[in-house]
């Protein structure tokens, strides 16, 4: 393995660099809503997976990154909640790749309103094969989009 090749691996901190960051504008609906008058705990999961999901489509699109024989799967969830988010607040979500091992993984996201932080989350995955759905390294190619110059967008 060279400094070059697409095998290294990348350790960040969402301090340092935000790689691959994408972001996008939340619409909040009234069945977002819970019996406490604010979004519902399970509704930011949707928002977070929908980020991940953007990230996939601005820089590897999901088709075919399983038609090169990967699946993604996320192993754990952590959210932390730091105010609610009402009906009628104007939410914008923001998700990166904070770090990259040989086979694992993490993402890190947060919900703003307003520029305040809102809600924070970690999602960290690994990928299967395919055929044999056994897990697997980080696939090449994204191993060299997050080395690449166009990595941060910041």
């Amino acid at each position: 393995m060279t400094a070059n090749s697409p095998e290294k691996t990348i350790e960040t901190s969402a301090q340092e660099k935000r790689l691959l960051e994408v972001d996008m504008e939340i619409f909040i609906g009234t069945y977002d809503i819970d019996f406490a008058a604010h979004v519902s705990n399970i509704v930011y999961l949707r928002w977070f997976e929908a980020l991940r999901l953007k990230i996939f489509e601005k820089y590897y699109p999901l088709e075919q990154l399983m038609n090169d024989g990967f699946v993604p799967i996320i192993t754990s969830h952590y959210i932390e909640y730091k105010r609610a988010i009402k009906l009628f607040d104007k939410p914008h979500g923001y998700m990166w790749i904070d770090s990259i091992s040989k086979a694992r993984l993490k993402f890190k996201g947060e919900i703003r309103v307003g520029g305040e932080l809102a809600t924070s989350a970690i999602h960290e995955g690994i990928f299967l094969t395919s055929s044999n759905m056994k897990p697997t390294k980080i696939p090449p190619a994204i191993i060299q989009l997050c080395n690449s110059t166009d990595a941060l967008n910041k």
